[in-house]
C-alpha cells in the first residue's frame, strides 16, 4: 500500500488506468494527450501527476514541475471516500458545485457536456479505488 498520490501510488495508478478500456480505448480513440495533476485543495502544488498520450498513460509519478491541463483537488477525506464508495456522474456534478472538488486548472463544463470525455473521466475516479492507499 502507498500514500495518495505518492510516487507509488501514482505509477500504480497509471498500471489501473492503462488496464480499464472505458477510459484509455475511449480516450485512445479522441487523441487525447495531457497532463492530469491530483492534490489537496490546501496545498500550492499538487502531489502527483500522469501524463497521457493518445489515451494511454505513459508516465506517471510525483509532481515534478509539470505544467497540467488538469489539477483536481479535493480534501484528503473526501478523496478518500470517492476512492471507497466511488462517484457517479451526479455525484461528481455535487462535488464540483459543492466547491469539494476543484479544479484549479482545467475546464469542468467544457469536460462534463462532452459525453465521450465525461464518461472516461468518471471511470478514473473507479479505477482509483483499485490502487491500495494507506
Amino acid at each position: 500500500m502507498a500514500e495518495l498520490f505518492s510516487d507509488e501510488w501514482m505509477k500504480n495508478f497509471k498500471e489501473e488506468w492503462n488496464k480499464e478500456p472505458d477510459i484509455r480505448d475511449k480516450l485512445t480513440e479522441l487523441g487525447f494527450d495531457s497532463t492530469i495533476c491530483y492534490g489537496y485543495k490546501d496545498e500550492d502544488d499538487p502531489r502527483g501527476v500522469l501524463v497521457v498520450e493518445k489515451g494511454e498513460c505513459v508516465n506517471a509519478g510525483s509532481w515534478n514541475n509539470e505544467p497540467p491541463n488538469w489539477d483536481l483537488r479535493a480534501d484528503p477525506k473526501d478523496w478518500t471516500k470517492w476512492l471507497e464508495k466511488g462517484i457517479g456522474m451526479t455525484g461528481l456534478g455535487m462535488a464540483y458545485t459543492t466547491g469539494k472538488l476543484k479544479f484549479k486548472v482545467g475546464d469542468y463544463k467544457a469536460m462534463i457536456k462532452d459525453p465521450r470525455m465525461a464518461g472516461p473521466f468518471v471511470k478514473s475516479f473507479g479505477v482509483m479505488g483499485k490502487v491500495k492507499t494507506d
